[in-house]
């Protein structure tokens, strides 16, 4: 990809933004990942965060120690976790004097044209103000979509789809979609790919690298390239919008 200004939207998973044993939400992880995607704000690129992990960080109030069974005590869950993750993103991007704003969707919104319109409006105009990051999450404590099946993957897409994005980049725990223990750099075609995926997700975490893939399938044939790549490596996310050799590279027909 060239080095013009991008709108990107990047998608965090539950195990990029909580500590490895689970429970809590990692400090560190948020304090850096605020710094990377702060450098892409000052070099004039808009940026959007899909957000997973409030369900990991209401866990604890409740004594848990891993995701729960039933979808009530997730929802409850995620009530509670919401806040904290917020606050979290406020502090970190503060830090770099930039604000946050919350934006809480459900899949009913992007169906229905009049709150499509909405978000597509609210998020138009928070991206005006050049100093704010949009941080969106499903409303969790009400809708159930991702929190049973995603972790967020869709969502991630079809917010790159409301905003028009150029970039989506779907940072997880591994450095992208693997073959025989091997990264795959590029893929040409989205549905033979489906052949590299084995199960497997982290504890705290839905969907594994299949929901991605649907994500992947959605923002690619709107045009969108999509990146998978590992977001417990320093320094990533600038070099996936500078076009570098990193994670795994979605190519849109026709590029």
């Amino acid at each position: 990809m060239s080095a013009r200004r991008k709108r990107i939207v990047l998608k965090f998973g539950t195990g990029v933004l909580t500590t490895p044993n689970g429970g809590a939400l990692e400090k560190k992880q948020f304090y850096r990942l605020a710094s990377e995607v702060t450098g892409l704000v000052r070099k004039g690129n808009e940026c959007i965060i899909v957000s997973s992990g409030a369900v990991g960080a209401g866990l604890r109030v409740l004594g848990l120690t891993e995701r729960p069974a039933d979808l009530s005590t997730v929802q409850a869950c995620a009530a509670i976790g919401q806040s904290k993750l917020m606050r979290m993103y406020e502090q970190s991007f503060a830090a770099h004097k930039l604000d946050v704003a919350q934006l809480l969707l459900t899949h009913g919104d992007l169906d229905s044209r009049q709150r499509y319109a909405n978000a597509k409006n609210t998020l138009r105009r928070l991206l005006q103000a050049k100093k704010i990051v949009p941080i969106i999450n499903e409303n969790d404590s009400v809708a159930v979509e991702e929190l049973k099946f995603g972790d967020n993957d869709q969502l991630s897409a079809e917010v790159a789809m409301l905003a028009e994005a150029d970039l989506l980049i779907l940072l997880t725990s591994v450095d992208g979609l693997m073959h025989d223990g091997k990264r795959i750099p590029v893929v040409t075609d989205i549905e033979g790919a489906t052949r590299y995926v084995r199960p497997g997700k982290g504890k705290l975490s839905v969907g594994g690298m299949v929901s991605k893939l649907g994500a992947v399938r959605i923002a690619i044939h709107a045009g969108i390239q999509t990146v998978i790549a590992n977001g417990r490596r320093r320094g990533l996310i600038a070099r996936i919008a500078a076009g570098d050799d990193v994670g795994t590279r979605f190519v849109v027909e026709g590029e």
